[in-house]
């Protein structure tokens, strides 16, 4: 049998690799932005070693609210990398709000009035509003740009080997994993979390991306009839194990937290009783950035317990080491979203204004609803920049190109089913 070239041999390694790394993205609204500023400077990377249009480095990916749109993007494109990063950071270097929720006048004004008629005589009419925005334009967006199609051939190629969404069940309180794979997955249902395969499409983007009371819950089917779905990081505890399941053992996690965030909220004057939302801030903040460092730090826990007993570490146990390195902002994005509060549309920002949503205490809430080019191409050059300072370790990570001077081993984590 005649021996395989070294290129050769080479390739076929990062074939196996890639299969099994997978990507994870967290939501966050408007700071999503950031996760494809970081996919932009891996692609980066990739391209300085010499694999500038080479298929996804990785064959997993998992998403959740916005993530599962960037996640869809990625997953329609698998073939091409750098392609579909730049396509990518294309569509968030020009997002306006009005392209994700209705901000005229009559609509914005309407939604308030529902909402203030609904709270002094909604135990007259027995009708609530169903979200304070619209976000009917995000549907239409989305049609044009994702082709469930694309992603069914990204799988069929064999450069994906799985797509997977997030969403929760207003209905019934269960967590759901919608998914697709290249070959067959085994099904797996925890407490209060399931997973099921379909064909992922448009709708259960905008369903895992309906962030609580901001946007509408969108219905989808489920064990043959419907319920009512909303934002998947709302009771995700696990939002590392649908990856895993799927067969990843390594796993990229790119977070919309910031390594500084506590530091921010020192820095803010109090100033008396906190607004209605400086506690959405946090609220939000507790939905979307602080599952997956708990998720994180669960997995270290873990890996030192095995480390003491090792015998445990078997598939057989339901137990197996998986590699994890995280990629979050290295600066604080509620800054950031201060010095673009101004770009909030004026219906947005009149709606915003009674509950604290301008001031600089509530930043954190109204970034997640800044759609603005200015603060979604800074969060886009902050991904890019922690991308590049993380260079080395991204090589070796998904490539394993090794640096010329290996830094420091990271602890590696592993985590069970």
């Amino acid at each position: 049998m005649t021996a395989l070239s070294a290129h050769t041999e080479d390739a076929l390694n990062r074939a196996r690799h890639r299969q099994s790394t997978a990507l994870v993205m967290m939501g966050g609204g408007a700071r999503a932005a950031y996760q494809a500023g970081v996919l932009s400077g891996i692609a980066k990377i990739a391209a300085r070693h010499g694999l500038a249009h080479c298929p996804l480095p990785f064959g997993i990916i998992a998403g959740t609210s916005a993530g599962a749109i960037n996640g869809a993007g990625l997953a329609a494109g698998a073939a091409d990398f750098r392609g579909a990063a730049d396509k990518l950071a294309a569509l968030w270097h020009s997002l306006h709000a009005n392209d994700v929720y209705r901000t005229d006048v009559l609509r914005v004004g309407v939604s308030g009035a529902r909402w203030l008629s609904s709270l002094a005589f909604g135990w007259v009419t027995r009708r609530a509003p169903r979200a304070l925005f619209d976000n009917a334009p995000l549907g239409g967006f989305l049609s044009e740009l994702f082709e469930p199609e694309h992603v069914q051939a990204s799988l069929d190629a064999g450069v994906l080997q799985a797509f997977a969404v997030t969403a929760l069940s207003y209905s019934t309180g269960r967590h759901v994993t919608f998914y697709q794979s290249h070959r067959r997955i085994h099904a797996w249902q925890r407490s209060q979390r399931m997973a099921v395969e379909a064909s992922i499409g448009v709708d259960h983007l905008l369903a895992s991306a309906s962030i609580p009371f901001l946007f509408p819950a969108i219905p989808l089917e489920l064990e043959g009839h419907h319920e009512w779905f909303g934002d998947g990081t709302m009771r995700q505890m696990s939002p590392l194990s649908p990856a895993i399941h799927l067969g990843a053992s390594r796993i990229l996690a790119i977070g919309a937290a910031s390594r500084q965030r506590p530091g921010w909220f020192d820095t803010v004057p109090s100033g008396g009783y906190p607004s209605l939302a400086q506690v959405g801030g946090q609220a939000l903040a507790s939905i979307f950035l602080d599952g997956l460092q708990a998720d994180i730090e669960r997995l270290m826990h873990i890996n030192r317990l095995l480390s003491r007993m090792p015998e445990m570490a078997n598939d057989a146990e339901g137990w197996r080491p998986v590699e994890v390195m995280t990629i979050s902002p290295s600066e604080p994005i509620e800054a950031i979203a201060v010095e673009h509060l101004n770009r909030l549309p004026r219906t947005v920002r009149a709606f915003l204004s009674p509950l604290g949503g301008t001031e600089a205490r509530g930043a954190a809430f109204a970034s997640y609803l800044l759609f603005e080019p200015e603060f979604t191409q800074a969060l886009l050059a902050l991904g890019e920049r922690d991308a590049a300072a993380q260079s080395d370790e991204i090589a070796a990570f998904l490539y394993g190109v090794v640096p010329e001077t290996t830094p420091a081993p990271q602890e590696m984590s592993e985590v069970s089913q």
